[in-house]
């Protein structure tokens, strides 16, 4: 199957299944959803809505996380992974987002960068979901399930980044990040990938090599 086909097929069967997919991040505004990205590092989205609501209630904008030292933060994200690092982070994040961006997130790539604990990933992220721009963000489930598929062969999460944003439809790109993400979670996992139940092992390279394989050792038994 072609890599053209493979996309088009993709495009098709999440707009038909999962139109409204979303982040399964709790959020109510941009700060929110920073906050939340940054903490999700390394940690799952569960564990992040378990931790955000009383952070949020303690500090409500960036002014307010501004205002405080890491040391008081940490007492909110104790249970997140990476907690004295992230605690730094958001604060210097808040300082930043008030002094240079005067409190709103910026959707800018390059702007959102310039923010400690926001790299790449994040700022993809960040510019996807609340500003629907034509950005995709490469986590370890997009890059696994994208190269799995055969939507490319990528072997850096930038690499696999600008595959898909050139392959997908310009309008799909930021809806596709949750498409890939959330069959990664559920599906396509890491470890003995659910194929039995997947719905889209007839566009999947991984699927045709793991049949055409169990074929060979059928023939060879």
């Amino acid at each position: 199957m072609l890599k053209k086909e493979r996309y088009k097929l993709f495009v098709e069967h999440f707009s038909a299944k999962q139109p409204d997919a979303e982040t399964e991040l709790h959020y109510n505004n941009p700060y929110q959803l920073l906050v939340a990205v940054i903490l999700s590092a390394q940690c799952t989205d569960k564990r992040v809505n378990m931790v955000t609501p009383a952070l949020f209630q303690r500090f409500p904008n960036a002014r307010a996380l501004a205002e405080v030292t890491p040391d008081i933060v940490f007492d909110y994200i104790k249970s997140i992974s990476y907690p004295n690092n992230k605690a730094k982070h958001l604060v210097g994040m808040a300082n930043i987002l008030v002094n240079e961006f005067n409190d709103v997130v910026p959707s800018g790539i390059d702007d959102l960068q310039k923010m400690p604990g926001v790299g790449r990933k994040t700022a993809n992220v960040i510019a996807s979901v609340i500003y629907n721009a034509p950005a995709m963000a490469v986590d370890t489930h997009v890059f696994r399930v994208a190269n799995r598929l055969g939507l490319t062969n990528g072997k850096t999460p930038l690499a696999v980044e600008k595959d898909l944003v050139k392959n997908l439809p310009e309008h799909d790109i930021h809806i596709a990040h949750h498409w890939l993400i959330l069959h990664g979670r559920y599906v396509c996992v890491a470890r003995n990938p659910k194929c039995a139940v997947c719905e889209i092992t007839y566009m999947c390279r991984y699927f045709e090599r793991l049949t055409a394989q169990n074929e060979r050792d059928k023939h060879n038994a």
